[in-house]
């Protein structure tokens, strides 16, 4: 009864009840699975809210998903353990971005990506709140906003608002829409949803209230060094607000988000050195007496340069000659490929990271010379980029600062640059392939999202020898400006990775450090009370992606 609803509202070629067909969406990009009734592809916001009335009608838990590229699973099921049948949402059917204030703030839908807002803002002179990073290729807009992802660039810090318009499941169990966008739009929910996907308002109709759009503090925030706590975490009170933080416990139709003016001029600056204590010594200086703060600052430890050149390589090479834009397409071939290759039992699991892993030796080597020059000379690197009068900033300081420091560096051309960017870009993709390729010798491969204090100053790695020792593989990269850091791990065989990762999560406790840092807590990490009390305030019923951060999956968080 329940299929034949929604097939009659999205139309029966957009609804997925086949197990093997469904896995695109019930399993995570890198974590996560589960079973579900359905996966439905709703074509409008007002077919999303009739789904929803169906699902709240029935008692069925929905997750709403957007492009599924989350690293901790935070967008399918996790086990099968539910107290109720799961019907997915997908919303990338759903994408429009409309333009208002003359470029200076959008309206992302519900499967919007940062991809189309870049191509939208273009013709404005104006970028986008995010840009797409190594941990989130081919993500949405409103999936940025409800996991406060982002904060890469180091001038606006992560995706945030106070304006957006969402459905709600109250404790009494009635589905609500919220409008929190500042657009009048009528008062009934089809008329809402009606007019704003139909772009049925005036600018007149636009208000400009007291709420954000942005977080206007981070600079500040990041700025301040010698703080205790760090810049930006996934459990911060001060940023969870409606869909922003929410992880999927609403069901969000659009957002609000201010943009920004495209800069004249960029640069990298590559750095190397073989002392971590040089970079914090940097970090630190340019922080505090820059008068233009950097774009971005991304780390790279040595190992991880070479396990990405080695096995992001196909990414790199994809994007480098199609686009940044292919990646979606790349995406969905590979679990297309994936999906076909399950059939056949003569085939390997991950049959297509196989594939590509194969082919990529037949390319030759895509890094520059200088970068592989520094690779064996440093074993930190560093690719810092500046932007208009913040370049001769950035060289005068460097040059100066490497005349007492151990260390160097050089300045990128504009071909370098983009190699430079691309690499660490991709160097998230590194873990899953090798994992893939090598599964049979190896044991589980476990991830960590880092947020150390600003004023720590031994900010590297060093594990003691008997649990250095359980690992097989130590992946580290990161955006150190802002102290985030992404430990990513493959254990031996016969290592309980749960309990190792335990382990070391109560030593990142010790230290102020706090977890996850951009990623969300998805089904990987326990939501601290800051975010449990949040989302059973979104969603007192638990209708809403239950279990999140491993919480309770039964109705009225039994």
């Amino acid at each position: 009864m329940v299929i034949d609803e929604i097939s009659g509202i999205v139309g029966k070629k957009f609804v997925i009840t086949n197990s093997s067909s469904m896995q695109s969406y019930t399993k995570g990009y890198r974590f996560g699975e589960g079973s579900a009734l359905l996966v439905c592809r709703p074509g409008s916001l007002l077919e999303v809210w009739k789904v929803l009335e169906i699902c709240v009608k029935n008692d069925l838990i929905v997750i709403m998903q957007a492009a599924n590229t989350g690293l901790t699973g935070g967008s399918t099921p996790s086990g099968n353990d539910y107290d109720r049948d799961i019907v997915i949402i997908s919303t990338m059917r759903i994408d429009a971005i409309h333009v208002i204030n003359d470029g200076k703030q959008i309206i992302g839908f519900a499967g919007s990506t940062l991809f189309g807002l870049e191509r939208k803002l273009e013709p404005y002179g104006r970028e986008p709140h995010s840009v797409i990073g190594s941990s989130c290729i081919g993500a949405s807009i409103v999936g940025g906003i409800c996991n406060n992802s982002g904060g890469a660039l180091v001038k606006r810090g992560p995706a945030y608002t106070e304006m957006s318009l969402y459905a709600q499941i109250t404790d009494s169990g009635n589905l609500i829409l919220v409008n929190d966008l500042g657009i009048e739009l009528g008062s009934s929910p089809e008329e809402i949803l009606s007019n704003i996907e139909n772009s049925n308002y005036t600018e007149n109709q636009i208000s400009f209230p007291p709420k954000l759009a942005s977080d206007p503090d981070y600079q500040s925030r990041v700025r301040d060094v010698n703080s205790d706590t760090p810049a930006r975490f996934n459990a911060d009170g001060r940023r969870l607000h409606g869909a922003s933080g929410c992880a999927g416990k609403i069901a969000v139709f659009a957002v609000r988000l201010d943009t920004y003016p495209k800069s004249k001029q960029h640069k990298v600056f590559y750095v190397g050195s073989n002392d971590h204590l040089v970079f914090g010594q940097l970090r630190k200086e340019i922080l505090m007496n820059f008068k233009h703060l950097p774009t971005s600052g991304e780390y790279l430890h040595r190992d991880c340069y070479d396990a990405t050149k080695k096995y992001g390589k196909d990414t790199f090479v994809v994007i480098d000659r199609l686009g940044s834009s292919f990646i979606p397409k790349l995406f969905a071939l590979k679990r297309t490929v994936d999906l076909i290759a399950e059939k056949f039992k003569i085939l390997p699991s991950k049959f297509s990271d196989r594939l590509m892993q194969a082919l990529s030796h037949l390319w030759p080597n895509h890094l520059p010379k200088r970068m592989e020059k520094y690779r064996n000379l440093y074993e930190h690197h560093w690719v810092i980029e500046m932007c208009d009068d913040g370049i001769s900033e950035a060289r005068d300081f460097l040059t100066k600062f490497f005349e007492n420091n151990e260390g160097d560096f050089f300045e990128c051309s504009d071909r370098e640059g983009e190699k430079a960017l691309l690499h660490r870009f991709v160097a998230g993709t590194a873990i899953g392939r090798y994992h893939a390729v090598h599964k049979n010798k190896v044991g589980s491969m476990m991830t960590m999202d880092i947020a150390l204090p600003r004023n720590e100053k031994d900010w590297f790695e060093n594990l003691p020898p008997e649990v250095d020792e359980k690992f097989h593989l130590k992946l580290y990269y990161g955006h150190l400006f802002c102290h985030v850091l992404h430990h990513n791990y493959i254990v031996k065989k016969g290592v309980d990775a749960d309990e190792l990762k335990q382990q070391m999560l109560e030593t990142f406790d010790k230290r102020g450090a706090e977890y996850p840092a951009e990623h969300n807590v998805g089904h990987e990490y326990c939501a601290k009370p800051t975010l449990k009390t949040f989302y059973m305030k979104l969603d007192p019923t638990n209708g809403f992606n239950a279990g999140i951060g491993k919480t309770s999956k039964l109705k009225h968080w039994k």
